[in-house]
């Protein structure tokens, strides 16, 4: 089991990759970094490349329709460069809210784009010509759609490694059919490793049934809150309102994943009043809303017998890395966390 953590930086970029390195000394094997409308995330991964060693660094994610394909295979093979191959290419549709709101660009397709997506990363990552003919994207641009001079063109540059890993963000049964069928990592959100099986089982087996065996086993990134300690309850609250804005907020009714997610986890009836008093404009009902016990399932919130007993379970669902997002006041009691984690496994 490795451990992972997503970085928010709202307080200062510089302050939090000189936590970065501190946490890398103390075991951490992956940082990701998020990207949803705030500053982009490859200048991040860029300046933390330059300032640690080991750690592997993560898009977490980049948006699927933000960049076109090329670009995409282009900045993950320039930050694997910078980063000495530590650089892990994290892809996911995100949600018509920020792709069409604050992009401007359609959010459809999202399977297919993906596929297609990766299929030309991987291409352009093998320094082949640049010729892919799919329904969604086709490169050279046809003559009748441009100017009629686009040739095709491969990578100048040689990258360190043509098999730079791919991790998708899936929560819906198609998406992670696609994502063990042909990412090397999936991410879901909300991990709860009891009902992992009943909700997602049957999509990943399908997709492991068409995986390609040179891209190894799939990993899993789960990711919880973590806190460790004998009178840690209280902090369950710092949770709420994350689960709340996905719940409740993220997309309307009859068209929200996670309140789907939640659902088939057994908590239908407090995902309906979530979100019902969610988009009533009522946050802070919403977030009393959220139950105690599905915010346990789903974090990693208690005593250390506690903690190493989800870990176990984390385990036997198949979960490889953990994402934590450490709840403490400072980057040294983060520091400590993260080590405290790392002697449970």
């Amino acid at each position: 089991m490795r451990i992972g953590l997503s970085i928010n930086y709202t307080d200062g970029f510089k302050e939090t990759a000189a936590e970065v390195a501190d946490l890398e000394r103390a075991g951490l094997d992956i940082v990701f970094v998020p990207e949803a409308y705030s500053f982009d995330a490859v200048s991040a991964l860029g300046f933390l490349a330059a300032r640690t060693e080991r750690v592997q660094l993560a898009s977490g994610i980049l948006q699927l329709y933000t960049r076109t394909p090329s670009l995409t295979a282009m900045t993950a093979a320039g930050l694997d460069y910078v980063s000495d191959g530590r650089f892990i290419l994290g892809i996911g549709a995100s949600g018509p809210q920020v792709i069409e709101g604050f992009h401007g660009v359609a959010y459809d397709a999202p399977i297919g784009r993906t596929r297609e997506l990766l299929e030309i990363c991987r291409s352009v990552w093998r320094r082949e010509k640049l010729n892919y003919q799919g329904k969604y994207y086709q490169i050279p641009l046809p003559a009748e759609r441009g100017t009629g001079l686009g040739k095709e063109l491969k990578l100048i540059n040689h990258p360190v490694r043509a098999d730079i890993p791919v991790l998708l963000a899936a929560l819906g049964p198609k998406n992670v059919e696609l994502a063990a069928e042909v990412a090397n990592g999936w991410q879901p959100i909300f991990f709860l490793p009891e009902k992992a099986k009943d909700v997602w089982g049957e999509a990943l087996a399908t997709g492991k049934a068409k995986r390609d065996p040179a891209l190894g086993e799939l990993e899993i990134f789960a990711g919880p809150a973590l806190a460790i300690g004998e009178n840690v309850t209280g902090l369950l609250e710092f949770v709420k309102p994350h689960l709340a804005l996905y719940i409740g907020g993220m997309g309307a009714k009859g068209k929200n994943f996670y309140h789907t997610l939640a659902t088939k986890y057994g908590y239908g009836e407090a995902a309906d009043r979530i979100q019902e008093l969610y988009l009533a404009g009522d946050k802070q009902a919403a977030t009393q809303a959220v139950p105690d016990e599905l915010v346990r399932d789903v974090s990693l919130i208690g005593p250390e017998g506690f903690v190493k007993e989800r870990i176990a379970a984390m385990t036997e669902a198949g979960v490889t890395t953990l994402n934590v997002t450490p709840i403490a006041e400072n980057a040294a009691a983060r520091v400590k966390l993260i080590e405290q984690l790392r002697s449970l496994y």
